[in-house]
């Protein structure tokens, strides 16, 4: 059964419509609630969120709900999702929730739930919650003596900063470094600086300044030319760009230029190879991962293991088969030896390390091999997925003959957005670039006709 509000991560839309209004919230709240909470002691859900103006009206409809399954709620505010998966664990939690809808504007809104282990649920445990969202919940309402009680909790910020400052090895500070950072306005606004700070770094931050609306506004992660600006402004060493809830992030080098998850996960993974900390023989990266990453890793004795795109998917195969590097090209890093799920601000850490360790230039590090020409576009779409027509598929299947062994094609649809996602690779960038034209367009008219 295709899951309704579920999708690659979590549940995501326009804030005040539908899935992503309070009611539904609290609905999940009370579904969540009654099936984490087992046994006879008292059940509790701690809540995050990043800094979008819809996040009070959520949050307090999720309290609303846990309470009413009679789920004690403790209230972190503004914090990283990661810091939410680590304190789901750290505090003994039942359930974990982030609200956020990550590097989306600020419209938009979303709900991801842990689990106590902190990992991300399974397809399984959110088709449960999915099926009693359009049920009468009154029957698992708790009895008046067991409703959930609501407060805040004060020092999650200190309990992250320390969580993410023992991150680096015990044999590196960051002393000597000017690092510019841009956080946003999302999450991380307060914690990613202070970690940097206190671990010896000089600091320059932009996108440190939330107003409920201005969450990545060109900013962060999705947006890193503001940053681009300021290291090139200030003579910074290195940029860390991260998004609106911090679980991912781009580096920009001393030059200016961007560095992607790709040529991260390379940097990361040779390196904990080198020194005999890598487990499962290779990274796991998604489906968009450039082809010049696999063939970097491949020369080193390393293997790729690919899986769809969504970090909960890299997650689940690093769990499955012993990896503890994987992540996303978007700048996604999952580094299981730390956390549960993606932490920009740790992967950065880890980039540092090797930047201080070499003595050399960001650009010198973390170039680590070059990529093939690739080229992603979107082609939005409405009604019925225009995959299934007749005359997009045999123009997808003439690609793929053409690309052959020479590279790779890569379409799919979005996991949050009407959008259908064109990618295709190779050595020949024209021939890359006449695939992907095509069959946009191809796809574009389906749309239209349909």
């Amino acid at each position: 059964m295709k899951k309704r509000y579920f999708g690659t991560d979590g549940i995501r839309g326009q804030a005040n419509r539908a899935p992503m209004t309070a009611e539904i919230a609290m609905k999940v709240g009370m579904a969540a609630g009654k099936i984490f909470r087992n046994g006879g002691h008292r059940h509790r859900v701690v809540i995050g969120k990043d800094t979008r103006l819809s996040g009070y009206m959520l949050e307090y409809a999720m309290v609303a709900g846990f309470a009413a399954a009679g789920v004690d709620a403790f209230i972190l505010g503004p914090i990283p999702t990661p810091a939410v998966a680590m304190l789901t664990r750290s505090l003994r939690a039942d359930v974990g929730v982030m609200i956020s809808a990550s590097h989306n504007p600020y419209q938009d809104n979303g709900i991801k739930l842990f689990g106590p282990d902190g990992y991300k649920l399974s397809d399984e445990i959110e088709k449960e919650i999915e099926a009693m969202l359009d049920q009468d919940l009154s029957p698992h309402f708790a009895a008046p003596d067991d409703i959930g009680r609501a407060k805040r909790i004060d020092g999650v910020y200190d309990r992250y900063i320390e969580h993410a400052k023992r991150t680096l090895p015990r044999d590196v500070t960051l002393s000597g470094l000017r690092i510019a950072i841009d956080c946003a306005n999302g999450a991380a606004y307060k914690v990613a600086p202070a970690v940097l700070w206190e671990l010896g770094a000089e600091v320059v931050t932009i996108g440190v300044e939330p107003n409920g609306t201005n969450i990545n506004l060109n900013c962060g992660s999705t947006h890193p030319e503001a940053l681009a600006q300021k290291v090139h402004e200030v003579r910074a060493d290195i940029g860390i760009a991260l998004d609106g809830d911090a679980d991912r992030v781009i580096i920009i080098d001393e030059k200016g230029n961007e560095i992607d998850g790709d040529q991260l996960m390379a940097l990361i993974g040779e390196t904990w190879a080198s020194d005999g900390l890598l487990r499962g023989g290779g990274i796991v990266a998604t489906i968009m991962s450039n082809l010049g990453l696999e063939r970097f890793l491949m020369s080193r004795g390393l293997t790729l293991a690919r899986t769809k795109v969504g970090d909960r998917y890299v997650v689940e195969h690093m769990r499955s088969f012993g990896f503890n590097v994987g992540g996303e090209q978007s700048g996604h890093m999952v580094l299981s030896d730390f956390g549960t799920t993606g932490d920009g601000l740790v992967a950065a850490l880890q980039v540092l390390a090797c930047v201080k360790r070499t003595g050399k230039t960001v650009s010198e590090v973390c170039r680590r091999f070059e990529p093939v020409p690739q080229l992603l576009k979107n082609v939005r779409y409405s009604g019925g997925s225009p995959l299934e027509n007749k005359t997009v598929k045999e123009a997808i299947a003439a690609a793929e003959s053409d690309l052959k062994k020479n590279g790779r094609l890569v379409i799919r649809p979005s996991g949050t957005e009407p959008l259908i996602r064109v990618m295709a690779e190779g050595d020949d960038r024209g021939q890359i670039e006449q695939i992907v034209n095509d069959l946009t367009g191809v796809i574009a008219g389906a749309s239209n006709a349909a």
